[in-house]
């Protein structure tokens, strides 16, 4: 007798952690080449790409875990020391950028660090998923939902804003920048 997949259907396997799949296969080979790619051809496609992957992380189920030993993890602090370097020497002085944290005090951030970081926890998820076993799958995708709510998730947010207003800044009126800012690059 065939099962129902919709009323059967293991979480670690539903359309919304394939689709999740897909996005974060796509942003991690992208910045696995960055390196021969321009500066506004990173931002373009952070600007295309960040949307989807955040909402894809919206729609990753809730997944009950059955070892609950913390997962492994895959990148190494070279490989995103990599990752973070070459960013960085592309968006030169427009990597830095200012946020407000919870308090409303402006604290300083780098489009760099938050690319590499949002790549490394989708490298985690793809790697730890690959094990191909129901209990890593279970643990990948209940990891990239919980660093989705503290980790990634602020931090492409954040990021997808300041891309915004790289890419748009000759059509947003110069008087919401401050004068101490150069922002003819």
């Amino acid at each position: 007798m065939p099962m129902n997949e919709n009323k059967y259907e293991e979480p670690g396997i539903s359309r919304h952690v394939l689709e999740m799949i897909t996005v974060a296969n796509e942003y991690c080979l992208f910045f696995e080449k960055a390196e021969n790619y321009t500066r506004e051809d990173i931002f373009l496609f952070f600007q295309k790409i960040a949307p989807m992957i955040y909402l894809k992380g919206s729609l990753l189920p809730e997944t009950d875990v059955a070892d609950d030993t913390t997962p492994e993890k895959f990148v190494t602090e070279e490989e995103w020391e990599q990752i973070f370097r070459v960013l960085r020497k592309h968006f030169n002085k427009m990597d830095v950028y200012y946020i407000h944290d919870h308090l409303f005090d402006s604290k300083q951030a780098s489009l760099a660090d938050n690319m590499a970081d949002i790549y490394q926890d989708m490298k985690d998820f793809l790697q730890l998923y690959q094990k191909n076993t129901s209990p890593a799958r279970q643990s990948a995708v209940a990891l990239l939902r919980d660093l989705y709510k503290w980790h990634w998730g602020p931090a492409l947010l954040s990021a997808l804003g300041a891309v915004h207003n790289i890419l748009f800044k000759d059509q947003v009126d110069p008087g919401l920048f401050d004068n101490d800012h150069d922002w003819s690059y």
